[in-house]
């Protein structure tokens, strides 16, 4: 038998401000986290929108930190960034602003670095076309435009 922990709606409310101001936080994190102290939907919302009021929560800057923190640290790029803020139910206005927030300069430096680093592990390879889908491959699956990318492995 599962065993649930419920809260009076102010213990769910101080619980819930921790909660947030541990780390940024977005909507849908907190919510779940809502019902898991046995809230019902009306009171989640409700103590949702205190916490919105409060500053506790703000999906803007849960955006704008959480896409500066995978690209600084997970050297993502806008694709997945973008991809994985829709997945949290993030609203299109909060993705774009976090999404211009990245610096060009230093998208264009990250991706000539990872572009580079993948470079040095395929020196073995002698067919170049093999090399280009690797490489092309690689920076894909980290999230960066398929523009950037072509453009990058076309100089080789």
């Amino acid at each position: 038998m599962e065993c649930k922990q419920y809260f009076t709606k102010e213990q769910a409310l101080q619980k819930a401000k921790q909660y947030c101001a541990y780390q940024e936080r977005c909507h849908s994190e907190v919510k779940e986290k809502l019902y898991t102290f046995g809230l019902y939907k009306k009171e989640a919302e409700e103590l949702l929108s205190q916490l919105i009021e409060e500053n506790y929560l703000n999906e803007e800057r849960f955006a704008i930190q959480f896409a500066g923190g995978r690209f600084r640290i997970k050297h993502w790029g806008r694709v997945k960034i973008k991809y994985e803020l829709k997945q949290k139910q993030v609203s299109e206005y909060c993705i774009k602003k976090a999404l211009a927030a990245i610096d060009q300069t230093d998208y264009i430096k990250q991706l000539q670095k990872l572009f580079d680093q993948k470079l040095t592990t395929l020196k073995a390879e002698k067919n170049v076309f093999i090399k280009k889908r690797k490489l092309q491959d690689h920076l894909l699956q980290k999230g960066f435009e398929t523009d950037l990318v072509r453009a990058l492995i076309n100089k080789i």
